[in-house]
């Protein structure tokens, strides 16, 4: 995607930066260890930018289960009234509890920045795993990646039964390990740190059914990316978990389970 290269351009920087600083300290250009810890190193520059998304994150949810029962109550009252003018106040109402319990007047947009650097990492990694050079990703680079092994399975390689037993098991361990990190992170991270009171049934029921969702389907997208990509979803969904367990701990939202054990 032509809108993401400029991301795209900037994460094969990083990557390609890191390979060249281990390989000057002596590692093999050509090994899988190098490889590994320049994705790693995506992972950790990229989560830290982020952090600051991560804070108004948290911010919002807690700022939006204190505002959540004004909120109800206000719908409560408002549930007949249908005039242009109960319309005026029901907004200028919902404004002034928002602005009360402090919900940031953006909401959940600057999360979204993070879709375009997913996306963008994707594409770099499935483009150098295919052979193609991008920016400081140049041709000698993509080489070296291709011969990059990890116990034996090249980066490179895609699916479970490209060669053998040994492919199988290094491939459905790497995307077993990113499943049950999320899955882990989901149910007894997120679900627990989460206000579910006044929701839908309905919306109650997928949230209890996201975790194991999630986790199959990267089970399943585990047969159809390379290596490098499983590699680095290892490594973003340990981040996640850290980050989650952190926040559950120490920073719980209010009227949630995790807030509950805490006091």
């Amino acid at each position: 995607m032509f809108l993401l290269d400029p991301l795209t351009h900037a994460l094969a920087a990083l990557i390609a930066a890191t390979h060249t600083a281990l390989t000057s300290l002596g590692a093999d250009p050509s090994s899988g260890t190098s490889w590994l810890l320049g994705i790693a190193a995506v992972v950790v520059t990229v989560r830290l930018a982020l952090l600051p998304l991560v804070a108004h994150g948290v911010r919002l949810a807690h700022a939006s289960a204190r505002a959540r029962p004004h909120l109800h109550d206000l719908a409560k009252r408002y549930r007949n009234r249908r005039d242009p003018e109960s319309a005026r106040r029901l907004l200028e109402e919902r404004r002034r509890i928002g602005a009360e319990h402090g919900m940031p007047r953006l909401g959940c947009l600057p999360l979204l920045i993070q879709l375009p650097i997913w996306l963008a990492l994707y594409q770099l990694l499935a483009d150098v795993a295919a052979g193609v050079p991008v920016g400081a990703m140049t041709s000698e680079l993509v080489a070296s990646l291709g011969a990059a092994t990890l116990l034996g399975v090249p980066l490179a390689e895609r699916g479970y039964l490209a060669a053998g037993g040994a492919h199988l098991a290094v491939v459905a361990g790497m995307a077993c390990a990113a499943a049950a990190l999320t899955f882990v992170t989901q149910r007894y991270l997120v679900a627990t740190n989460t206000v579910t009171d006044g929701l839908p049934e309905a919306i109650g029921r997928a949230q209890q059914i996201m975790p194991a969702l999630s986790a199959l389907g990267l089970i399943v997208a585990g047969g159809l990316v390379p290596m490098a990509l499983l590699a680095y979803w290892v490594f973003s969904s340990a981040w996640t978990m850290g980050q989650a367990a952190i926040i559950w701990r120490w920073f719980p939202t209010p009227g949630s389970p995790a807030d509950a054990r805490a006091r």
